[in-house]
């Protein structure tokens, strides 16, 4: 918890302090909206952590990682599932994939998967990077899908469908296009995905809370997945009585679309690294995957891997949202404003996005929070 808070309880002290520092003003106003949040029970547990050129300027816990044990969250230890952020890290270690000569994103994935079943049309890394493939999303059950399955063992669960739209002609957001990189990157680089992410990735970036649930064969050879259940928290989703615990998820086979755990410190730490230029990838290369694609000549606002787009309030930012069974997470850097926002929150999403965004905007602009 930010040191300043715990005076500033007190409403006079915190005219005192803060007069007329809107820095000040916007955090304490954060810290309001979202203990007002958790009042009303929108949620089980948040962690927030916000960096501002490189510093942490906000960082706490909201209600419990478990509620019946009433444990309460630590935003340095507490391990959330972040859903769709691992989207952001798979695409980092695909960058780094393509300055080491392994994969060209221009190729078709037949390249690297050439089993794969044919489909109507070609299709391309990038295009499967930018959900610019025709790729379907997730049917029936497949959202909360409880299979031990490894990566390519997966694919059979759409392997066979068509695609929806010819490849570059259409967007349609879904999680199965990671699926198809991450076992092309496996193919090509002859490394296990997660280890190729660990190496790469998450090793040199010191994101020692980053964790991959554990492989369909009980070893897990790349961060030490057992060491972090003791601080995991319980995962949620809400009805109308207030939270249930989710139904249990295998998300090991899609790692790369949204299977990663964190915390959010983590997240922050390698939001960070992208404003102080710590990912060894040269930038004509990181430069496409936070540009916005484009089909038909229009703005998608995705790029690969990452969203690109412009608040509500017209600020340009890059990073992901994701939701997945027992997980909500939001992740922004705003790199005009050197600023890096991670969320995350132990339940399937509790549908407070728009109170979120006005979390975010007390940094910004705490009159209008």
């Amino acid at each position: 918890m930010n040191p300043i808070l715990k005076y500033l309880k007190n409403i006079f002290a915190a005219n005192r302090v803060i007069g007329e520092n809107l820095e000040l003003q916007g955090l304490v106003k954060a810290d309001s909206f979202l203990q007002d949040l958790y009042a009303k029970n929108k949620f089980p547990g948040l962690s927030i952590t916000v960096l501002k050129k490189g510093k942490t300027i906000f960082q706490k816990g909201y209600g419990y990682a478990d509620s019946e044990q009433k444990s309460y969250i630590d935003p340095q230890q507490t391990i959330f599932r972040i859903a769709s952020v691992s989207k952001p890290i798979a695409a980092t270690a695909l960058a780094c994939m393509v300055q080491d000569g392994i994969l060209d994103l221009d190729a078709s994935f037949y390249t690297y998967v050439p089993y794969y079943p044919k489909k109507q049309w070609d299709f391309t890394i990038r295009q499967l990077a930018s959900h610019t493939a025709g790729i379907r999303g997730y049917q029936g059950k497949e959202y909360g899908l409880n299979k031990s399955l490894t990566i390519k063992d997966s694919l059979r669960v759409f392997e066979d469908s068509p695609l929806l739209f010819e490849p570059g002609k259409g967007y349609l957001y879904n999680s199965f296009d990671w699926v198809l990189i991450s076992f092309a990157m496996q193919e090509a680089s002859g490394i296990p995905f997660e280890q190729y992410v660990q190496e790469r990735v998450l090793n040199p970036l010191g994101m020692i809370n980053t964790l991959v649930p554990e492989p369909p064969n009980g070893k897990n050879k790349n961060g030490d997945f057992l060491q972090g259940t003791s601080r995991k928290a319980t995962f949620y989703t809400k009805i109308a009585a207030g939270f249930r615990k989710a139904i249990p998820v295998d998300n090991f086979y899609k790692l790369a679309g949204g299977g990663y755990l964190s915390t959010s410190e983590d997240i922050a730490k390698f939001g960070q690294a992208y404003l102080g230029n710590k990912i060894i990838v040269k930038e004509e290369i990181l430069n496409q995957f936070i540009t916005s694609q484009q089909v038909n000549g229009k703005k998608i606002y995705y790029g690969l891997g990452w969203q690109v787009s412009e608040d509500l309030h017209g600020r340009e930012f890059y990073g992901h949202v994701g939701n997945g069974v027992g997980g909500y997470s939001n992740f922004f850097i705003y790199p005009a404003e050197q600023l890096v926002f991670s969320i995350l929150i132990n339940c399937t999403d509790p549908k407070i996005q728009e109170e979120l965004d006005s979390v975010i905007n007390c940094f910004f602009n705490p009159v209008e929070c």
